[in-house]
């Protein structure tokens, strides 16, 4: 049934209903019209309005549902989707928004891709250039420094062993820059190696107590699912630091059924729903890239919980 037949057999039952009342009821209008006959007359059209409107809101209750959801979608929470049984417009109206909600939340996935592939290549390139021209540089300097020192007397070599410490920390600011552009040990050593070296870096430059709980055997993931991975752990680390006032952080990595599960919990003061930022977008933006789900909830206790699960490839 159409929208419009539906709203107007709504509207001929209540009217059919009030002239059934008055044709067949013992009721009479006088002239004028009594107090009595006026009660009646009112509460009748009272009954009639309610009535009236509980069936258009039961009639138009879809469009309602359809407009919310229209307010509130994500793409980067995909598979958000309303019901719609039967025809008439309602329902092909309800078919058609979800078939573009569809075609967006693939496009959106399609973009994504190609922006995080770029990205990395961006890193890559930034990273090499890091280490290959400025690292190489300053290893240079650091030799004519040390020449320098040796042949120079008092007070000069004692200026001169001070600009080689501030330049080899420079250097190692700049090598942790290249590690966190692009993990070489991600390449050469995988996953846990990856996640084992960041987290370590991360307590020795934090003070935070880092508990560590990775499976021993993980099953073989996809290169761009273990970038994902380090770069949602790596993000993820970022945010405690930056806003958690925690003391402590666990990141466990295990499989369970056919899936991976990453988590990083703190114990800190936690994060409100709302309160998503750029950091949190970019963390879905990759799992989307992959496919994966990501879920930022309160820790079981205190603090927050990053969780990211990802279906296993299948084996072709």
């Amino acid at each position: 049934m159409s929208l419009f037949w539906r709203i107007f057999g709504l509207n001929a039952v209540v009217l059919g209903t009030a002239t059934a009342l008055l044709l067949w009821a013992p009721v009479t209008v006088s002239v004028p019209v009594l107090l009595t006959e006026a009660v009646i007359l009112v509460g009748g059209l009272v009954v009639m309005l309610v009535a009236n409107a509980a069936l258009l809101r039961w009639g138009l209750a879809p469009l309602d549902r359809l407009t919310k959801l229209m307010t509130t979608v994500d793409l980067l929470r995909p598979g958000q989707r309303l019901s719609a049984h039967g025809g008439g417009e309602i329902a092909e109206l309800i078919r058609t928004f979800n078939a573009m909600l569809e075609r967006l939340e693939q496009e959106r996935a399609t973009s994504s891709a190609r922006v995080l592939l770029a990205q990395e290549a961006e890193r890559r390139r930034i990273a090499q250039e890091l280490h290959d021209e400025v690292g190489q540089s300053m290893t240079a300097i650091l030799l004519s420094l040390k020449r320098a020192a040796d042949q120079a007397g008092e007070p000069l070599r004692g200026d001169l062993h001070q600009v080689q410490e501030i330049t080899r920390e420079s250097l190692d600011e700049v090598r942790r820059l290249v590690r966190r552009l692009r993990p070489g040990v991600l390449d050469d050593l995988g996953l846990v190696s990856a996640l084992t070296s960041l987290t370590h870096d991360f307590a020795a430059h934090t003070g935070l107590q880092v508990t560590r709980r990775f499976d021993t055997e993980l099953p073989a993931l996809t290169t761009e699912m273990e970038l994902v991975f380090y770069r949602v752990a790596q993000e993820s680390l970022t945010n405690v630091a930056r806003h958690a006032d925690a003391e402590g952080v666990i990141v466990a990595l295990h499989r369970t059924g056919n899936s991976v599960v990453l988590s990083v919990t703190d114990d800190g003061c936690g994060i409100k729903a709302a309160c998503e930022g750029a950091g949190i977008r970019g963390m879905r933006e990759r799992a989307l890239f992959i496919g994966a789900r990501l879920d930022v909830t309160p820790a079981p206790r205190t603090g927050t919980q990053v969780r990211l699960t990802a279906s296993l490839p299948r084996k072709p």
